[in-house]
C-alpha cells in the first residue's frame, strides 16, 4: 500500500502536473496540501475521471488539504486539527483507508521569524504532538504525512547557513519535532536515508533546482503498528522539474497489507 503526500502549491495552477503524477505512480492514498481553493471549488470530479475518490478541506486562496483514494471511498474522521475551536485554517484532515488512520497535514510555516505567525507555528505543534498522542494510544496502524514546514537536521538541508534564520530550521521548531518522534513515530524517509542528502523542495528562486540547493521538509511519520509494516520510502525528484511544476516533489511511503 503506497501512501503519497503532494504539496501541490496550487490545486487548479497545478492540475495538469498532478493528474500526471497520479496516472504515472498510481498510489493507493494521495494526500494533497496547498490546495488554495474553497469547498465547492474543488476540482472533485478530474479526480473521480481517473478512479480517485477524495475528501477535501478547503480555503478559500491559501492552505487546504486533501485526501484521495483509489478506487473506494476514504472514511472521513475528522477535518481540522483539534484544540483551538478559533483556528479556522484549512491544514489538518484524517480518513481511515483499508485499516490505516492517514493524516494529512499543512503545518504553519512561521515566518517571520519571530513573531506571532511562529508562535501560531509552535502552538499548532503543541496541539499537533496531543492529537498523534491520542492517535499513538489507540494502537493502530497511523501513517501520519505532510508538509511539516520543519527541517529537522543539518545533514537535510543543503546549506544549514543560508537557512539559519528561517523559522523552519530555528532550534524552537526543531525540538518540537523531535518530541513528535519521540513518542514513537518513526520518519520513513529518514530510515532510508540516515546520512541525510534527501531533498522535497526547491525554491523557485535563485536557480535553487537547477543548483539542487533544496531542503526536506515534507515528512512521513509511522506509527509502530505501521512501522511494523514499513517496506520503502522515496521522493518522486523528477516531478520536480517539469513544467509549471510544484516547488515541492512527491514523497511516498509503502507499507505492506495487514
Amino acid at each position: 500500500m503506497r501512501i503519497a503526500s503532494f504539496n501541490i502549491n496550487g490545486i487548479r495552477a497545478r492540475r495538469e502536473r498532478l493528474l500526471e503524477w497520479l496516472e504515472e505512480t498510481r498510489p493507493a492514498v494521495a494526500c494533497l496540501q496547498e490546495i488554495k481553493c474553497q469547498d465547492a471549488d474543488f476540482p472533485a470530479g478530474d479526480f473521480e475521471a481517473i478512479g480517485y475518490r477524495p475528501t477535501w478541506h478547503g480555503q478559500k486562496g491559501f492552505n487546504g488539504v486533501a485526501i484521495l483514494v483509489d478506487g473506494e471511498d476514504p472514511l472521513e474522521v475528522i477535518h481540522g486539527l483539534p484544540g483551538d475551536p478559533a483556528d479556522e485554517q484549512a491544514r489538518f484532515i484524517e480518513a481511515d483507508v483499508r485499516g490505516v488512520r492517514v493524516v494529512n497535514l499543512y503545518l504553519p510555516n512561521g515566518n517571520p521569524h519571530p513573531g506571532p505567525k511562529f508562535d501560531y507555528k509552535l502552538a499548532w505543534m503543541e496541539r499537533l504532538r496531543v492529537r498523534l498522542g491520542e492517535l499513538l494510544a489507540r494502537e493502530r496502524p497511523t501513517v501520519v504525512v505532510g508538509d511539516f514546514n520543519v527541517i529537522p537536521e543539518d545533514r537535510d538541508v543543503w546549506s544549514p547557513a543560508a537557512m539559519a534564520s528561517d523559522a523552519l530550521m530555528q532550534p524552537e521548531s526543531r525540538a518540537a519535532y523531535a518530541r513528535i518522534l519521540g513518542d514513537g513515530w518513526t520518519d520513513a524517509l529518514a530510515t532510508f536515508n540516515p546520512r541525510g542528502g534527501v531533498w522535497t523542495y526547491w525554491d523557485y528562486q535563485a536557480g535553487a533546482w537547477q543548483r539542487d540547493h533544496g531542503f526536506r521538509i515534507d515528512h512521513l511519520l509511522l506509527s509502530p503498528e505501521a512501522a511494523d509494516r514499513l517496506t520503502a520510502a522515496g521522493v518522486d525528484k523528477d516531478h520536480r522539474g517539469r513544467e509549471k511544476a510544484s516547488d515541492h516533489a512527491p514523497v511516498w511511503v509503502e507499507i505492506a497489507d495487514g
